[in-house]
């Protein structure tokens, strides 16, 4: 018995499990990976004892309504029969066959269902774990890959923050010197070195808070 076995059997004895691959969602589980050839093995070979148990019970509610209707044609043949009626004789002795067929059919379809509800059961369930044992390993897997991007947007926004901090101490240095320079050294002097660096069009110098130009 495998690990899985050991740990889930007994917590799932006498438990209701559904037939698993008859849910559309099933193969939903597996995303783009898609069911392995060794699961869909499994899975098929449940669908066909599933399949076998429909077919078989709906040949007994078949043959359980043929055997009604030749009991019924017999009751009508007895009264003939003992009526005087010499050919139902014949006839009586055909129904009894029939139903004797019947009855033998009735019979060795049962005894094929008997063991399959434990068939099902038991192939159902290593359907199920090994369908849960694939889900968890994904939820694992994306688990730590989403605590992994998860930890590096933290340690980005932080590093962001900084360097937004960088970014706005030097926007307002730039803007004080360039205040600065205007009122020390006057406008004329400052257009002459406006055409070595124009802080217009290489460093746009944003007003504290505002975002806007200042010109």
């Amino acid at each position: 018995m495998s690990r899985e076995e050991d740990v889930y059997m007994p917590a799932l004895l006498g438990k209701n499990i559904p037939i698993v691959t008859t849910d559309e969602k099933w193969k939903l589980l597996f995303g783009e990976e898609g069911v392995s050839d060794e699961l869909q093995a499994l899975a098929d070979e449940l669908n066909k004892l599933v399949d076998e148990q429909t077919r078989f019970k709906q040949k007994i509610k078949d043959i359980k309504r043929l055997k009604k209707t030749l009991l019924d044609e017999v009751i009508g043949i007895s009264d003939r029969l003992n009526k005087g009626d010499k050919s139902a004789g014949k006839e009586l002795d055909d129904r009894k066959r029939l139903i004797g067929d019947c009855n033998a059919q009735i019979e060795e379809l049962e005894d094929r269902l008997l063991g399959l509800p434990r068939e099902i059961y038991q192939l159902n369930y290593k359907v199920m774990v090994a369908s849960m044992s694939v889900c968890y390993e994904r939820l694992h897997r994306n688990t730590d890959e989403i605590n992994e991007i998860d930890e590096w947007l933290s340690n980005t926004r932080k590093e962001l923050k900084k360097q937004v901090i960088r970014l706005q101490e030097g926007e307002m240095e730039n803007f004080n010197l360039y205040s600065y320079m205007h009122d020390i050294f006057g406008p004329e002097v400052i257009d002459i070195f406006d055409m070595e660096y124009d802080p217009e069009r290489n460093h746009r110098i944003r007003t504290p808070g505002s975002g806007s130009i200042q010109t």
